[in-house]
């Protein structure tokens, strides 16, 4: 597999270098030659496969020529010692990716993307330097996937005062090979700092350099992979009903019946389609569109997926785009969802290079929510249906609300990615529902201390802080 610049198809690398160079050299983000499709047997038996069966069938096309199988099938086994389980809560299915050491779904493509790394350096001397910018999850995530790896060490930077005191802790609280820099700006600041020093060709004579945002193609590929771990489940009629660390209020208890419906502690809302062969709709909260890329690329290579749903709070830069056929970035507002404070995001060139806007139109649904609605739905959904929810999956939650009432979403089956666990917006969370289920791994993040460098949104005071 061969991979290019979204600016410049003439010439390509492979994934080798894609991946250790993190931006093309142009500026643009690399994209591969072809989104290459399922086989037919994979196609068929998505819905029954394990979780890291599908991940190496997935990864696999895009990395042959330079991972061998055996070794993929090691990094995909120690990546993912957890799994992406699809439930059912109130009237629609919840993908759950919150179920890793950081609980967000950046877990998924930054332990890969560790692991990845670590393997395709090996018998390297020079040390790497990972530089990445950060709206609050993503940096847990890469300061955790890739903590204590010899030979790499990771710069996060992150908007100062802008990310909760738990994300805070999980990026700056590591110490080691992990070092965090709390920038006065917004995250557009932190990720303009970070890409313009990736081009940088004086920086990269003193560091060999990359990053681990999703404008990494090694972040953003595995990231497909919980995608067609759903829509397979859901095509096949398969829901969890026993995951025992969904955050759910004791009583209500999902139990299937042989309709494929299902009820909640005895009270029924409008149910669930879980009719075999129904291509599923997917809602996907969305900030810098790394995530919903990697669902398109699920659904290019076979993945059963009807649409997307785009679902952004105020920073409407997409769903605006879709809407006019105009692409206006803008600067970001702060909002409570603050992982989808994104006014320019990076990912849009990638969906831009695969897909014209009416092509966009016809697989996106655009649909954005406010702050209001969103508390609104974070009290609404644990209330109705027993659940608990972050700001960024009630946005998913809202945005499905509204295009239902505007008979947008169709008959079908509808599913929402939860992307973080609420525990991790307590502060947002609490004073609406109270307190949160606390996972362990959080738990043990709020003991650490944050050891953070603040440096203003500045160029020269970036390079500073790197020497």
């Amino acid at each position: 597999m061969r991979y290019y610049s979204t600016r410049n198809r003439g010439e390509a690398v492979n994934f080798r270098s894609a991946v250790f160079n993190g931006l093309a050299p142009d500026g643009g983000l690399y994209v591969p030659e072809e989104i290459p499709p399922y086989s037919q047997a994979v196609k068929s038996s998505l819905g029954k496969m394990d979780f890291r069966d599908i991940a190496f069938e997935t990864i696999k096309p895009y990395v042959h020529d330079e991972i061998p199988d055996s070794t993929l099938r090691d990094i995909v086994s120690s990546a993912y010692p957890f799994s992406a389980p699809l439930v059912p809560a109130g009237d629609r299915l919840i993908l759950e990716l919150f179920h890793g050491p950081t609980a967000a779904f950046k877990d998924f493509g930054a332990r890969f993307m560790a692991q990845a790394f670590s393997w395709l350096r090996r018998g390297e001397t020079k040390p790497l330097r990972i530089l990445t910018a950060t709206s609050g999850d993503t940096g847990g995530a890469v300061a955790d996937g890739f903590f204590d790896i010899p030979g790499i060490s990771v710069t996060v930077l992150y908007p100062k005062g802008r990310i909760t005191p738990l994300q805070e802790k999980q990026i700056a609280g590591l110490g080691k090979n992990i070092s965090a820099l709390a920038v006065e700006g917004s995250f557009d600041d932190c990720q303009k700092l970070a890409k313009t020093a990736l081009a940088d060709k004086d920086l990269k004579k003193k560091f060999t350099l990359s990053s681990a945002n999703s404008i990494n193609i090694a972040r953003l590929i595995p990231q497909a992979v919980y995608y067609a771990s759903a829509a397979g489940m859901a095509f096949a009629g398969k829901i969890n009903l026993d995951n025992k660390a969904t955050p759910r209020v004791f009583g209500f208890i999902a139990t299937a019946d042989e309709s494929g419906t299902y009820g909640v502690d005895g009270k029924r809302y409008r149910s669930v389609s879980l009719n075999k062969g129904t291509p599923i709709t997917l809602c996907v909260p969305s900030g810098n569109f790394g995530n919903l890329t990697a669902g398109l690329y699920a659904m290019k290579m076979g993945a059963p997926i009807l649409q997307f749903i785009a679902a952004t709070n105020v920073n409407k830069t997409v769903p605006d785009y879709l809407a006019s056929g105009e692409y206006l970035p803008r600067d970001s507002k702060a909002t409570i969802s603050n992982a989808m404070d994104v006014g320019a995001p990076s990912n849009f060139e990638r969906m831009s290079a695969h897909f014209s806007h009416e092509e966009m139109r016809r697989i996106i649904l655009g649909v954005s929510v406010s702050d209001d609605e969103t508390r609104d739905t974070i009290e609404r959904v644990y209330r109705e249906a027993g659940y608990y929810i972050d700001p960024h999956s009630a946005v998913g939650w809202k945005g499905v609300d509204k295009l239902r009432a505007e008979n947008k979403t169709g008959d079908g089956q509808v599913g929402i990615l939860a992307t973080a666990h609420p525990y991790k917006f307590s502060e947002i969370v609490k004073p609406l529902i109270g307190s949160v289920p606390v996972p362990s791994s959080l738990a043990a993040a709020m003991e650490r201390t944050v050891k953070a460098k603040t440096i203003p949104a500045d160029y020269k005071a970036f390079v500073g802080a790197l020497v």
